[in-house]
């Protein structure tokens, strides 16, 4: 009797197991339904085929921790196994996890087909109104046009001050500039043998221009001699 109990709780549990790696699948399935950003206005077949064959298959799981729970029960005066008492609990929470999936793809895609109706429906509203009253729609048009020259407008705005500020920003820094300059020259002058040394080394390169100029001028002619 134990070894008969053993097997069909074996088998149960291999088909409880094999019906949550399919719930697994479908859920996969069912889940890019609730990603599309346009639904269709109405279900596909394919989404009502994924969605029932979930409900099916929640409803056969159900059943088989039912049959599992019988199982255990009937053993419980010969030897209760604490692992497979674990097992039945960890088959209840994805069974219940599960569930709570379905409903809140469902809801998101309720939702998201409920939202985009409700924008189509406004959307053809909207053209059924300026299609009856074309002054209407002119004159929505053009505050339409006139809006986004308001936002090119303050756009460009916007655009001026920033170069107002960095053009305000280069006089600062040039101020600093020149009155960082006037400072060193200042305290340079106060320096004993500053200036002289300045002088010294202006005096010193314009001699070493005048030696570079008279070699450059004096190769050149001895190029053109040996032409």
């Amino acid at each position: 009797m134990a070894s008969t109990t053993g097997t069909g709780w074996a088998q149960l549990r291999q088909q409880a197991r094999s019906l949550e790696t399919q719930t697994d699948t479908l859920f996969h399935t069912y889940s890019q339904y609730a990603a599309l950003t346009k639904p269709p206005p109405t279900a596909s077949e394919e989404e009502l085929r994924t969605e029932s064959q979930l409900k099916d298959i929640l409803e056969r799981r159900e059943s088989l921790i039912t049959q599992l729970s019988r199982l255990l029960d009937s053993e419980a005066t010969l030897t209760s196994s604490a692992l497979k008492q674990n097992n039945l609990v960890r088959h209840r929470e994805v069974l219940h996890d599960h569930r709570r999936e379905l409903q809140r793809l469902t809801a998101a895609i309720a939702e998201s087909r409920d939202r985009a109706n409700l924008l189509s429906n406004v959307r053809s509203d909207i053209d059924a109104y300026h299609a009856s009253n074309p002054g209407q729609a002119e004159a929505d048009y053009m505050l339409e046009e006139r809006g986004r020259v308001d936002n090119s407008h303050n756009m460009m705005d916007g655009v001026l001050s920033q170069a107002y500020a960095i053009n305000e920003n280069f006089g600062i820094q040039r101020e600093t500039l020149t009155s960082v300059n006037r400072r060193i020259v200042g305290a340079a002058s106060h320096v004993p043998g500053v200036n002289y040394l300045i002088g010294k080394i202006g005096n010193k390169k314009r001699r070493d221009a005048i030696i570079l100029g008279c070699f450059i001028g004096f190769c050149f002619l001895m190029l053109l001699f040996f032409r």
